[in-house]
């Protein structure tokens, strides 16, 4: 298809799409579900057409603020150790976010179509995309696909702080707490509803678990070293019995983890995209932070949504 014509037809789609406005001012727009950032769209769209995925690539994909920045730098130090030694890491001089670049928000964002065919194997990219949208060729090839999801109390918590220290819509008056939370609970937020999020990969992981990888971030917080070693067998690459005893496994996991990467002069100053500071990816990282910000009513609002959305799927959120 040629560039002028994925440009018309994305034009006549976006005229045919529901559209609301998020919390803190940013224009989202339904697409097949789900609540998509209108910047993000036309990205997207490309992906699908263009992005041929090979069956050694890597695809992170999660819900924003649920663990992707750190999911970015264990994969790739993971998947890449044998090439490059950890102290050698590019995490140490380079933002997670700029080592493993997102298909909507680096690669699709500037370019139409990518020349992505030459990067050295595994590469591996990171997407918010639902399951369902993803682009035809990751679902169907043999690449793997790692998805992390967290719970939604401080997945909101997180993104909400998140946005209102970056303020992408400069001349926004965000609305506060509680009729942002009212939307989330709707559904209305950047690549919601949260539940068809999760589900979408949690019933993929099931279907084909040598496919889908799915990772909770409260289970890496509670014992990363298991699932270090989990992701590395999940792509093909599992420690060997040398390198765990030369402590490979808690090399990569202090190398990975929020108090280093934070404290590292890149992750402290810069931006990404000229508008998010690489600060903002490194706040908090703690499980239950939700209790500080939200109501016991607002929890349990959460807990009645997962129970009926959930329920039959087998997927089970502590909170």
């Amino acid at each position: 298809m040629e560039k002028k014509e994925v440009s018309n037809e994305l034009q006549e789609l976006l005229q045919t799409l529901e559209q609301q406005t998020n919390w803190d001012g940013r224009r989202l727009v339904k697409y097949d579900g789900f609540w998509l950032p209108e910047i993000a769209v036309r990205p997207i769209f490309s992906a699908q057409r263009y992005f041929k995925a090979k069956d050694s690539d890597i695809i992170l994909t999660s819900i924003p603020k649920s663990g992707t920045t750190w999911l970015k730098a264990l994969v790739f130090s993971i998947a890449n150790r044998n090439v490059i030694s950890i102290d050698q890491s590019p995490l140490l001089t380079s933002h997670p976010h700029t080592v493993v670049p997102f298909l909507e928000f680096n690669l699709y964002l500037f370019q139409e179509n990518p020349h992505l065919q030459d990067l050295p194997s595994p590469r591996i990219f990171t997407t918010h995309m639902p399951f369902k949208i993803l682009p035809d060729s990751i679902r169907e090839s043999e690449c793997k696909i790692i998805y992390i999801c967290r719970n939604p109390l401080d997945q909101f918590v997180s993104h909400r702080h998140f946005l209102l220290e970056n303020k992408i819509e400069k001349d926004a008056v965000p609305l506060d707490i509680d009729a942002a939370f009212d939307l989330f609970c709707q559904g209305i937020h950047p690549f919601g509803p949260f539940w068809d999020h999760i589900l979408g990969y949690w019933n993929a992981g099931l279907k084909n678990p040598e496919k889908v990888l799915f990772l909770r971030y409260e289970d890496l917080k509670e014992d990363i070293t298991p699932h270090v070693k989990k992701i590395a067998e999940f792509i093909g690459s599992p420690f060997s019995p040398e390198e765990e005893k030369q402590g490979v496994v808690d090399q990569i996991s202090r190398l990975c983890s929020f108090e280093n990467l934070r404290n590292l002069e890149v992750n402290k100053n810069g931006y990404i995209l000229k508008v998010l500071k690489n600060s903002s990816f490194f706040r908090k990282g703690e499980v239950g932070d939700w209790i500080n910000h939200l109501t016991p009513a607002m929890a349990e609002r959460v807990k009645d949504l997962l129970v009926s959305k959930f329920d039959g799927s087998g997927l089970i959120f502590k909170i």
